[in-house]
């Protein structure tokens, strides 16, 4: 024991010794000033004083998208892959942690055989016979630099990235629910629109035909409104495609066959659109939120403690710890004094012909590690892009659509006006043709600005990052549909 007293003292003055550099997490763009207030986007439009709520697709209190969300994000497949992906890593830390405790190892070796005379120093060969040998050996290891404790920090890192993929897969999903969505009711407030028009133009087309019959009008003006008549119906069927499309999309978000469709929301012929100003809060809430930022953060604090790991290696490896084992030739023999060893003692490990690999390896981890920080101060410069950007398309489609509004009442105020004329035989067909086609293409280009609307602010709420707070537990995944128990059991 005197002999490794000497080594404890070595511990004891060594313990806190932990090579690499200590993490520490960076403010957001250290080389500018951190994010305030959103620059992009109108007054009227937001609401910059509330922060977005956790559940943001409640703002639209539809019932039906509500529904939808919830079962997206209880069985959604990508988010049953993601969680599964923060299961290995919460395995993984646990195994990496296990590391730090003693370890142990039992032997039992029982067998028969025959022994070297020669390694016995016997001058003959001897006799065969039945031998049994059990060891029990523990052993620690000190960690004297650190490697296991940086290896930790890794793995703890590593799954706090892995629960920031799993919160981001959430707000895509939730996104893309919404814009599943939205594509329905958009493609069916044009599809109304469009049956609107059909009915308009075959009224129009009736009353060419009565005039024709009654040798006012010629029949080139029943073919034109034949005409626009076929031309309008034309576009049902792309509408109708869309619609069923994004009945498909939503099936597969929600976790069901395509075919199953959700025939509730077929019926849906009005986008979802919040009118009143939408709460976004300010930039360094976005940040706090956005589960993108979260996870460069924690593969950047991963990589530098990689960094520690890596220079560990540089440095010898000391564990200590003890055997105790028995050999004997009988199995009676086997608890017996004479069959007992055992001893304990310190194990060193040093790779010093590969010292100059491991340099290169904590060369490696520093490389890496930079990379990590421009990734996240990449990722930081995307999230504000993407918000301002989102910001500022909503609110000019929301003058776009303003002025379409405007557009479409005028349109229907010139084309009641030509067909009164037309029809007391005062005004010419082909102004009448005129004011439909105006009317036509100016609901058709309202019904778009409109969809585009509720698409852009489902954008802006993918943009800032909300959903993945307060969601339903995901589903998690089954084997029993591809085990079976094995033979026996």
């Amino acid at each position: 024991m005197r002999a490794l007293l000497p080594l404890l003292g070595l511990s004891v003055a060594l313990a806190g010794c932990t090579v690499g550099p200590n993490y520490r997490a960076p403010a957001p763009l250290d080389h500018g000033t951190p994010p305030g207030t959103f620059t992009a986007g109108e007054e009227a439009a937001y609401d910059r004083q509330t922060a977005l709520p956790p559940r943001w697709w409640r703002l639209y209190d539809d019932p039906l998208l509500d529904g939808l969300e919830e079962k997206a994000l209880a069985h959604n497949t990508d988010l049953r892959v993601a969680l599964a992906s923060l299961q290995q890593a919460e395995a993984a830390l646990r195994g990496t942690q296990a590391a730090r405790t003693p370890q142990t190892n039992l032997t039992l070796d029982p067998g028969y055989g025959q022994a070297s005379g020669d390694a016995k120093g016997s001058p003959v060969a001897l006799s065969p016979g039945a031998a049994y040998a059990g060891l029990e050996s523990v052993s620690y290891n000190l960690d004297l630099f650190g490697g296991l404790k940086r290896s930790i920090e890794v793995s703890s890192a590593d799954l706090g990235a892995a629960r920031a993929a799993l919160d981001l897969a959430r707000v895509n999903v939730a996104g893309a629910t919404a814009k599943a969505y939205v594509t329905v009711c958009s493609a069916g407030l044009q599809i109304a629109v469009t049956n609107r028009s059909i009915e308009v133009t075959r009224h129009s087309l009736a009353v060419t035909q009565r005039r024709y019959d009654a040798g006012i009008a010629g029949i080139n003006d029943v073919i034109r409104a034949r005409t626009l008549l076929r031309q309008t119906a034309a576009a049902l069927p792309a509408l109708v495609a869309q619609q069923r499309s994004g009945l498909f999309t939503l099936a597969t978000l929600t976790g069901d066959a395509p075919e199953t469709l959700p025939e509730a929301v077929a019926s849906c012929a009005a986008p979802p659109l919040i009118r009143s100003p939408i709460p976004i809060g300010d930039g360094a809430g976005l940040l706090a939120r956005r589960p993108d930022v979260r996870q460069a953060e924690r593969k950047l604090a991963a990589a530098v403690a990689g960094i520690g790991v890596s220079t560990a290696a540089l440095y010898p490896s000391v564990s200590i710890g003890g055997s105790l084992g028995t050999t004997a030739t009988s199995l009676p023999d086997i608890v017996k004094d004479r069959g007992f060893q055992w001893n304990v003692g310190p194990l060193l490990s040093w790779n010093i012909p590969n010292l100059s690999r491991a340099r290169a390896q904590v060369r490696q981890s520093n490389a890496a590690a930079r990379g990590a920080l421009a990734q996240f101060d990449g990722t930081v410069l995307t999230a504000l892009r993407e918000t301002e950007t989102a910001l500022t398309t909503l609110a000019r489609q929301l003058d776009t659509e303003r002025q379409l509004t405007d557009a479409r009442d005028d349109a229907a105020t010139a084309n009641a006006n030509t067909a009164k004329l037309y029809a007391g035989g005062i005004g010419q067909f082909l102004d009448t043709l005129d004011a439909e086609r105006t009317l036509i293409g100016a609901e058709n280009s309202l019904a778009s600005a409109t969809a585009q609307v509720s698409q852009d602010q489902v954008a802006l709420f993918m943009a800032l990052g909300g959903g993945w707070q307060e969601a339903p537990a995901v589903t998690d995944t089954s084997l029993e549909r591809v085990t079976a128990p094995a033979k026996g059991q």
